[in-house]
């Protein structure tokens, strides 16, 4: 019996969290791929021009380096004691290089 138009043999589909083999199997041959070739792209990546090396660097690293979202910090200064200000303050000296908040400098 044919199925009418809009169903599918398979109603529910995949089910939640089953990976899906046809992605799974075509990311484990364009990584065999990669490796095989690895000691050919190295060598087509040296004979680009240094600008061009630089552009197609960076686009293989989005696959490997997660990119990076910015966090914004909202804290009430207000709600903290002096003790916690005080702390706050010299973590932030602690790790600020010497000369940039020394205001027993002489001048």
């Amino acid at each position: 019996m044919a199925q009418r138009k809009g169903q599918t043999g398979n109603p529910r589909g995949r089910p939640k969290g089953k990976p899906n083999k046809v992605t799974m199997e075509t990311r484990e041959w364009i990584k065999r791929l990669i490796d095989k070739n690895r000691g050919q792209i190295e060598k087509d990546l040296k004979a680009l021009d240094p600008k061009d090396r630089i552009l197609a660097i960076e686009k293989l690293m989005q696959y490997t380096v997660p990119k990076m979202q910015s966090v914004e910090a909202q804290i009430d200064f207000g709600r903290l004691s002096d003790e916690q200000l005080d702390e706050i303050i010299n973590k932030i000296n602690i790790n600020t290089p010497d000369n940039e908040n020394d205001t027993d400098n002489g001048e």
